[in-house]
């Protein structure tokens, strides 16, 4: 019972990291721009992984996408390809999860099967997971720089670029990772339970017989048989040598 339970659980908190990171990668509001000092504050932009808006004073807001990667930095490529990993990772660990569920009964397949399944499926969710908060902090990071460039060079009165902030997206994205590795480690934790145990054999003891063993001879084999038998081969033996002299000569 525990072990469905964990093992639901876990799945039920991964499906949640899915849709968090899905919901962080779509979302326009990575960055955010900075409008501390501004005196217009109605006017201002915040960009995302594919789009960057823009919102004017009458409240209406415009999006553009980016038309080509070329222009745009590698960190800033390899955040995209990093979430996008990080879905497919958690979308394929949810559909094995499924079918490795104990509660649902899928023809006459073994626990062994399902405690391997239920094992990939959570080495995926974990991966997956890693990938989101790994893309996350690339994004994070790149904020951090350019708000600390662009700070010091409106300190000494050289440039006129607005500053960038972190975006709601981007705590999405943290969360959504985060609950992708738990519920992936919940995963490989009930993986462990479902193992059947091995089977146990007795094994049949054998006992050695012991150097003072006495074997006693059969019924009907005494001195006098012993005897007897001496007696007939010494009796063919002569019968032999009277025979064939010649070859008995040279023994």
């Amino acid at each position: 019972m525990a072990v469905t339970m964990c093992q639901t659980a876990g799945f039920l908190i991964a499906f949640l990291g899915v849709g968090a990171i899905i919901a962080a990668t779509g979302m326009n509001n990575w960055s955010n721009q900075d409008r501390q000092g501004d005196v217009v504050t109605s006017v201002y932009t915040y960009k995302g992984l594919w789009n960057t808006c823009e919102v004017g004073s009458s409240g209406f807001t415009e999006c553009r996408p980016f038309y080509t990667i070329l222009g745009l930095p590698g960190s800033f490529q390899a955040v995209r390809a990093l979430m996008i990993v990080g879905i497919v990772l958690g979308a394929i660990g949810i559909l094995i999860a499924i079918f490795a569920l104990k509660c649902i009964k899928m023809g006459s397949m073994e626990d062994t099967a399902k405690a391997n399944m239920t094992l990939t499926s959570g080495i995926m969710f974990i991966l997956g997971g890693i990938c989101a908060i790994a893309g996350v902090s690339v994004f994070a990071n790149l904020i951090v720089t350019n708000f600390a460039i662009v700070s010091t060079e409106v300190a000494y009165g050289s440039s006129l670029q607005p500053r960038y902030t972190f975006g709601p997206a981007l705590f999405v994205g943290w969360v959504g990772g985060a609950l992708l590795t738990v519920g992936g480690i919940m995963m490989c934790l009930a993986c462990k339970g479902m193992v059947p145990e091995k089977s146990r054999y007795n094994a049949v003891s054998y006992k050695a017989p012991s150097h003072n063993t006495i074997y006693k001879s059969g019924p009907g084999y005494d001195d006098k048989s012993r005897q007897g038998y001496e007696d007939g081969y010494r009796a063919r033996s002569e019968d032999g040598r009277r025979s064939n002299p010649t070859k008995f000569d040279y023994v």
